[in-house]
């Protein structure tokens, strides 16, 4: 085994753990789902999500697993593969299936048993499916690749695999330069993947039903299709300077043309859109319901690789997002709207489809967020619609300090309009903003430098309401020059410069309201190297992965020590990548791939930015040339604003209700649903609430939240037969509608069982005592330790907090009845002590000297021999 080094990373950690489980239940473990007990989150690895997708994979054709190299809370907000699983899973013949990086725990666990990374929603391991394809969002993700493959028993090198294995496929917009990736991927999508991912899977299944499951006639099939590029066909050679040249025999060049043109999606308004998206567990990086407005921008950015990629620009119409943003909203239970787009406040019916969302959605305090708008774009109008619900984030993003290197980079904002949003969105209330800065962007100087300073000094200066002052929180990053824009010719920074611009920026923002953050200059430099590398980095890649590199983009993880070990030992000249000034005519690792953007066009883009020249939006000026638009299928499609659309959408006013009144659910909390945290749990039930269309009071104030609560959490891991919700309704709210509309919505393991007015002198958490049975697997309890418990007058457990003071507890008292059913089983009553309640796993391992892993692999049911 090539690759044997691997397990060896994980020995002490991972045979340990992996020991105990075996050990404890005589078992070989078959998925994760054997041993979630012994995970960190183990809500990442359930797959019942509220509209997950389960189909019988042996009655589809093709089984695609769509796989996002990072962890599941990253993974699980990118909207891209909410997209493809709705489309891929509408076909009868095609099931979609998902999988993410498993977290460090959870890889130690699989490797020391021996068990398969697999699939959520059907727990199939990934060698079993036909095509896993890869969403390559980030150049720093790449080593999360090889996790996931290593971990599924799937080798790593295309050329390896034969038609017994999955193919590897990748899409994103690190596709646009795969060469780095290219040795591990049998095929890439180029550009929109919407119907290029769903013809794959059709040539698939033709492939199969005339030949057979032949890898290379699949290949051949797929290399037909526009976006698809197949690696094995492109060989490459270098010359005596170190440039990549292609090779191409004539028989390749007669399976694959010279270049591969990427795939658009020409009309994005009638395009299919995920009306019922996956609602993630936990608490995801976007934790809200995304409509894509748009796609593609035309405002020129030289820095902005999706600014030259994924032209022209696409519109949806305000209808058309009307009609999904409610279908969602009903399958969902969001109370967050984010419009996606490059630059939402130029979408045509920007204003109009606010006022249409407020006017229809903030009576269910339903708030809209724009995450990505320029200064320009701003307007109070705009403002005072976002804060109707509550002020969600604000950003501007200046990008350098001075006019002069706005004008290099073509960022078409001045500074008179940022300072005029920031006064706007202070004097409307907003508190905080945040501003973004690139540093090494071609032709800074010191002064551009100074620019950045004393632009934030001047907004430092600006008050809210009645003089208050307010925060702005600058983030700072080294600019990487991309492949396929105007840049990509240009040095990146060295490290060293990079470290001094940071520092000297950050000894000059140490002011009152300032809070500065930056990008590690490190991950900056590792990030440019991978984002203009060719394929002479697969070794890197290999070797920093033996190394033990993981989860590059999380900062806690980051290891640049390793990652220049496996630089210097695989003689990789990362300068050559990344430091070097390119000359226009030499040849681009990347340069085989056509993403319509003429080269001609960049060549005279980056010359323009020598000049300080700006370049207009040709979305509403005359053509500038770039190559996209054949002015027939493909062309700028934008929309007029509906007239009258928010009174078309509005619903009818309710009067406030005279009273409310508070109704208590109870419910169960088993199997699965063990495995909610508190926090997940009251997300759950929220969002249920809203699905169900059950009106619930919400408190005032900035942020206004529905009025629940809960009794005393339960612990991840314990179940419960018998736990209460308090919900605050309008008076003409029913219970027996309570529980006809809210049980439907609720997901597997939680059980609604009853709903009733609450005692209004009782309040959550006011039982004194609760009971318990606990099971243990695969080891038993002693009876002399609870003998010896028995005869002790007096037992004290201290418990310490996390500033480390301690409690003392009786535990003779807070146990009144413990019972030894059987060598595996106990039931005990536990009472509260001030308020205070001990849990099971404490009193437990107090008592018998259990472990922690064998009390996380014990069934504990709380409410179960209520008669003890």
């Amino acid at each position: 085994d090539p690759y044997a080094a691997d397990k060896v990373l994980f020995t002490v950690t991972a045979d340990n753990m992996g020991c105990v489980f075996n050990a404890r239940h005589n078992m070989t473990p078959k998925s994760i789902q054997d041993f979630l007990p012994l995970v960190e989150r183990p809500s990442r690895y359930l797959g019942s999500e509220i509209n997950t997708i389960r189909k019988d994979l042996s009655k589809t054709g093709v089984s695609f697993a769509l796989a996002f190299p990072d962890l599941y809370e990253i993974g699980t907000s990118h909207f891209g593969i909410q997209i493809l699983y709705q489309i891929l899973n509408k076909h009868p013949d095609i099931a979609a299936e998902r999988v993410f990086a498993p977290a460090e725990d959870v890889e130690a666990l699989l490797r020391s048993s021996n068990a398969p990374l697999t699939s959520l929603e059907t727990n199939t391991p990934l060698k079993k499916f036909n095509i896993i394809g890869f969403s390559l969002l980030y150049e720093l993700n790449y080593t999360n690749i090889l996790t996931i493959l290593d971990l599924a028993g799937i080798p790593f090198l295309a050329k390896d695999r034969d038609a017994a294995f999955p193919l590897v496929i990748g899409g994103g917009p690190c596709a646009c330069n795969p060469e780095p990736l290219a040795d591990f991927f049998d095929a890439f999508v180029i550009g929109d993947g919407e119907e290029v991912a769903l013809k794959m899977a059709k040539a698939w299944l033709e492939c199969r039903k005339t030949n057979g499951i032949e890898k290379a006639a699949v290949l051949d099939a797929w290399s037909s299709i526009t976006g698809v590029y197949i690696p094995a066909m492109f060989p490459v050679r270098y010359n005596n300077r170190g440039f990549q040249v292609a090779d191409h025999t004539p028989e390749e060049a007669i399976r694959q043309p010279e270049k591969v043109t990427r795939a658009i999606l020409a009309d994005l308004d009638s395009a299919e859109f995920p009306q019922a998206p996956i609602l993630p567990y936990g608490k995801p990086i976007h934790d809200r319901l995304r409509l894509e407005v748009s796609r593609g921008c035309t405002r020129g950015c030289r820095f902005c690789q999706a600014g030259m990629i994924y032209r022209p620009v696409r519109e949806r119409s305000e209808e058309t997002l009307m009609k999904v943003s409610r279908a969602s909203l009903d399958q969902t239970g969001y109370e967050d709207i984010s419009l996606l787009s490059l630059s939402t406040g130029d979408y045509s019916c920007i204003s109009s489809l606010m006022a249409s969302l407020m006017a229809t959605f903030e009576s269910s305090h339903t708030a809209v967020s724009l995450p990505s708008l320029r200064a320009g774009t701003l307007t109070p109008e705009l403002m005072a619609q976002i804060k109707r619900v509550r002020k969600t984030g604000f950003t501007i993003a200046p990008e350098a300090g001075s006019q002069r290197l706005r004008n290099v980079i073509n960022k078409n904002i001045t500074r008179d309009e940022i300072v005029e949003t920031v006064k706007n969105a202070f004097g409307l209330g907003w508190k905080v903003i945040k501003l973004y800065f690139m540093i090494g962007l071609p032709t800074e100087t010191d002064q551009d430098l100074q620019g950045i300073i004393d632009l934030v000094e001047e907004l430092r200066k600006i008050t809210g309401n009645k003089g208050r002052p307010c925060k702005i929180n600058v983030s700072v990053t080294t600019f990487i020059p991309k492949p396929h824009t105007p840049f990509q010719w240009h040095p990146q920074i060295s490290l060293e410069e990079s470290r001094e611009k940071i520092n000297w920026l950050r000894t000059r923002l140490k002011k009152p309201g300032v809070q500065f953050k930056w990008q590690s200059p490190d991950v900056s430099f590792l990030e440019g190297l991978w984002a203009r590398g060719d394929r002479r980095l697969s070794h890197l890649l290999l070797c920093a992965y033996r190394k033990g590199c993981r989860f590059d983009g999380w900062s806690d993880r980051f290891n640049v020590r390793v990652w220049e070990s496996a630089i210097a030992e695989t003689d990789i000249k990362a300068s050559f990548y990344v430091v070097r000034k390119r000359d226009l005519a030499e040849p681009l690792p990347w340069d085989h791939i056509d993403m319509k953007v003429q080269k001609s066009f960049l060549v005279k883009e980056w010359q323009a930015a020598q000049e300080e020249q700006v370049i207009p939006d040709c979305r509403w000026n005359s053509c500038n040339d770039c190559g996209v638009c054949d002015f027939e299928a493909i062309q700028p499609r934008l929309f007029k604003a509906c007239e009258n659309q928010a009174k078309t959408h509005a619903p009818s006013v309710q009067s406030e209700p005279g009273f409310y009144k508070v109704f208590q659910l109870t419910y169960s909390k088993t199997g699965q649903a063990k495995y909610f945290a508190h926090l997940e749990l009251a997300n759950i039930m929220i969002r249920a609430l809203r699905r169900a269309r059950i009106s619930v009071k919400y408190s005032e104030g900035f942020h206004p939240m529905p009025k629940i609560s809960f009794d005393d959490p339960l612990p991840v891991g314990i179940e419960s037969l018998n736990e209460r919700l308090y919900i605050t309704v309008p008076g003409h709210v029913d219970g027996s509608d309570i529980l006809s509309r809210l049980g439907p919505e609720l997901p597997e393991g939680i059980g609604l069982k009853g709903c009733t007015l609450a005692n209004k002198k009782r309040k959550p958490g006011m039982d004194i005592e609760e009971t318990y049975s606990i099971q243990l697997e695969g080891s038993e309890f002693d009876p002399e330790q609870l003998t010896r418990f028995f005869t002790i007058r007096e037992y004290v457990y201290l418990r310490q907090n996390r500033k480390g003071r301690q409690k003392s507890f009786d535990l003779k008292k807070v146990v009144p009845h413990i019972e030894l059913k059987d060598p595996h089983s106990i039931q005990m009553r536990i009472l509260k002590e001030n308020g205070v309640t001990l849990r099971p796993h404490e009193i437990l391992s107090e008592i018998f000297s259990l472990s922690r892993d064998e009390l996380k692999m014990a069934t504990v049911i709380k409410g179960l021999g209520e008669h003890v």
